[in-house]
């Protein structure tokens, strides 16, 4: 079999679909034209590369991206203290479980976001970003197929609506009495409705900043810093052996399990990678998935590297 073919057995084996991009970051030519789905080339390896889909969390690179220019360009103070009370919290990790009213700089709201995908900390971040800005970072960086709709509280308050719960409590018991096929109606799920890019446009993104070409040489450090911080490894980073830096974001929906990330072998290569499955199950922990991502994702460097 061909790599594309045993990456397909790979997502095959734990019963998912999935698009996936690998690209040797110091080797591709970004003012090239590249399309189609299936593509195994001397610097690039794809699976339905370019199908649109929802990409979750990955937004929140994006998002750091910005806030990390706006603080080089003087616009921003990273030490700037915003207070976060019960009405600023979001489902999730992070600040979302705090009991108390807690007071965090622009830069930590940053890094959570990151670090462990707080969704208070990046509603908090793009309110102060501005929302708007969001939009026309993707344009100017060439993502024309990446569409930034809202942030996690827009995300949040659709899927209330969507399935008629009042708050997180009641969609909490609402949610699991609702049949697969009226879940897979809300918009959170559809491409067309929500936040969404392809796998080849997001490693577009990483490539530009771990090339320093998203903005100044220190706003790309500052992004590739928090995103080696990352504290979820059982995805990209469970695929690769020990010595391979693995710096990554996670996106995770019920029956969505994503992550895009760059891997960085001690012989100086670096790889951006972006893995997007899609599970009939409607569970967001799969373990079994989440290897697959890493198993999967192994796979197509060491094409790219010709191990």
């Amino acid at each position: 079999m061909d790599v594309g073919e045993r990456i397909g057995a790979i997502f095959a084996e734990v019963g998912v679909t999935a698009s996936l991009h690998a690209v040797d970051l110091d080797g591709v030519d970004l003012t090239a034209e590249q399309h189609g789905g299936e593509v195994a080339g001397g610097r690039e390896v794809g699976v339905r590369a370019d199908e649109q889909v929802v990409i979750a969390s990955i937004f929140k690179i994006l998002l750091v991206l910005e806030f990390a220019r706006q603080v080089v360009a003087g616009q921003l103070d990273p030490t700037e203290r915003i207070q976060v009370t019960a009405a600023d919290r979001l489902g999730g990790w992070g600040l979302a479980g705090c009991t108390d009213d807690a007071e965090v700089s622009l830069r930590d709201l940053a890094y959570f976001a990151m670090s462990v995908s707080d969704n208070t900390a990046a509603d908090l971040l793009l309110r102060r970003v501005g929302p708007d800005l969001l939009p026309m970072l993707a344009a100017e960086l060439g993502l024309t197929r990446t569409r930034v709709l809202g942030g996690p509280r827009d995300l949040v308050e659709g899927m209330l609506a969507d399935v008629g719960a009042r708050n997180e409590a009641d969609f909490a018991r609402i949610f699991p009495t609702l049949p697969d096929d009226q879940v897979w109606t809300m918009r959170v799920f559809d491409p067309a409705r929500t936040t969404s890019s392809t796998a080849r446009e997001i490693t577009r993104l990483l490539t530009l900043i771990w090339r320093d070409e998203a903005g100044p040489p220190q706003a790309c450090a500052m992004v590739r810093t928090w995103m080696a911080r990352q504290i979820f490894w059982t995805r990209l980073a469970a695929g690769f052996p020990p010595g391979v830096r693995v710096s990554g974001k996670t996106g995770t929906l019920p029956g969505l399990h994503l992550e895009a990330g760059v891997a960085e072998y001690l012989d100086g290569g670096r790889y951006a990678i972006a893995v997007f499955a899609r599970s009939d199950r409607l569970t967001p922990r799969r373990i079994d998935v989440d290897l697959a991502m890493g198993h999967a994702a192994r796979t197509a460097v060491e094409a790219l590297r010709g191990d």
